[in-house]
């Protein structure tokens, strides 16, 4: 939990911001943050290194007067003119392909690119948002998963280099807080899918539906009973500005509640993409999370938010989505940072 509990009615900020930052603004969950952002009238700067983001992701709002979109590495130099009244922090690596490919770019992210962005913020007085992960909970003894629950994380694992890269950068974000009084607040995201999704990343939906639509075995891990917990892009994004907006620091989970077992989801997309594609078994990654499900009672007190987005409805959305990117040869290639 955070040093400071809030109350169920934690005050908010009575005007959007006029001026955000993201970065990672060119990765999956970075450009549906920024196309919201610009749908409420808000200015944005994208930055983006384009590692395992890609601009393919925001050619919808490329000509957006709102937008200005910028390779720019985090961890290097930064420097954004004029005011600033937001940084969302996003940019990383962030699917098991990307940051066992890219181990030191991924601790270079969560610490010096946040150090960064934290110097942004401070300089520009503006209220700073970092994307944390379900990840900093490891492969959980308590579930499900409350904020005040500190993890049980493998800091040498192979997905160490991710997990202990978004805890230092809590511990970051708090230090200059408490330090330097930057208005500062934590989101701990879990597992999300969505359009924009890459169908090579790693992770289980983009490929359970590429395997499927492509009339291929689906590749459950192990025995396929270990359970997530899976948001759809829209609600996360939603709850994500939702604790911008407000004044709790968090950190707060974000996801959804309702627990599936990856056979079941693996299940679900051969019959939403109407595949005749078999289920096949192979062997489980180190340190694989035997559950994973987040505890939003405070998200819910504090926010008011909810996932409304049924299961249902975001996979026929996603399938849907890749029917086009993918089969169609469309942006089916697409990074995302998120």
């Amino acid at each position: 939990m955070s040093d400071e509990t809030p109350s169920p009615a934690a005050p908010g900020r009575a005007d959007p911001p006029r001026r955000a930052v993201v970065t990672g603004a060119a990765g999956f969950l970075g450009s549906h943050l920024v196309e919201e952002l610009l749908r409420r009238g808000t200015e944005v700067v994208g930055l983006d290194s384009f590692l395992t983001g890609t601009p393919e992701n925001l050619a919808h709002v490329a000509e957006h007067p709102g937008l200005r979109l910028v390779r720019c590495d985090i961890t290097d130099y930064v420097h954004v003119p004029g005011d600033v009244d937001l940084v969302l922090h996003l940019a990383s690596p962030a699917s098991p392909v990307d940051y066992l490919k890219l181990p030191i770019e991924t601790l270079k992210v969560g610490s010096i690119g946040t150090l960064h962005a934290l110097g942004l913020a401070k300089d520009k007085g503006a209220r700073f948002l970092l994307a944390s992960t379900s990840e900093v909970y490891g492969d959980p003894q308590v579930h499900p998963q409350p904020e005040d629950y500190w993890g049980h994380v493998n800091p040498v694992g192979p997905r160490g280099v991710y997990d202990e890269a978004k805890r230092y950068a809590e511990a970051l974000t708090t230090a200059y807080r408490q330090t330097h009084g930057v208005d500062t607040a934590i989101v701990r995201i879990f597992n999300t899918f969505g359009p924009r999704m890459r169908p090579y990343d790693g992770r289980a939906i983009p490929t359970f539906v590429r395997q499927a639509l492509a009339g291929e075995p689906l590749t459950v891990a192990g025995d396929g009973l270990q359970t997530r917990s899976v948001c759809y892009v829209d609600d996360l994004v939603r709850g994500i500005l939702a604790l911008a907006s407000s004044d709790l620091t968090g950190p707060v989970n974000i996801g959804n509640p309702e627990e599936r077992t990856v056979r079941q989801i693996a299940e679900d997309v051969v019959a939403a993409t109407g595949s005749r594609s078999s289920l096949v078994f192979v062997g489980r990654p180190v340190d694989d999370p035997q559950v994973r499900r987040p505890d939003t009672a405070l998200a819910a007190s504090a926010l008011g938010w909810k996932p409304e987005v049924e299961w249902a409805d975001g996979l026929a959305r996603t399938v849907a989505w890749f029917r086009e990117a993918v089969v169609a040869g469309g942006a089916g290639t697409a990074q995302g940072s998120r």
